[in-house]
């Protein structure tokens, strides 16, 4: 750190995180954050979804958060998008490359991507 600006830089961004995943928007998206999730790989799939949904101007929309074991270990990471008068879509082995494109066709979009869903890996 060099000056004053550069450290006020970094606060901005980190409050602007902060504010993304405490956030109250239509959309609230549940990363699993238990320590099988973790060892998964979930978080880069949450520190991609915050980035990308910031990104994107969809943090008034849009709330990111993590919580505790989700119980489906075995298709951890697991990512689940709750929206108001709609079913729950659990998302199933995320990667920040799916996260990525989860931002831009779900969330964004509004359109479910199935193949990455818990039903996809099911049937």
């Amino acid at each position: 750190m060099k000056s004053l600006a550069e450290l006020q830089k970094i606060k901005a961004n980190m409050k602007q995180r902060i504010v993304l995943r405490e956030g109250s928007g239509d959309i609230r998206v549940v990363v699993g954050m238990a320590t099988c999730g973790i060892a998964a790989g979930a978080r880069p799939v949450l520190n991609e979804l915050v980035k990308d949904v910031s990104e994107e101007g969809l943090s008034e929309k849009v709330t990111v958060s993590q919580t505790g074991c989700i119980g489906i270990c075995q298709y951890e990471p697991v990512v689940e998008v709750f929206e108001a008068g709609k079913e729950k879509v659990t998302y199933v082995k995320m990667t920040a490359e799916k996260a990525k494109e989860i931002v831009e066709k779900h969330l964004k979009g509004g359109q479910v991507v199935e193949e990455y869903t818990i039903g996809a890996y099911q049937s």
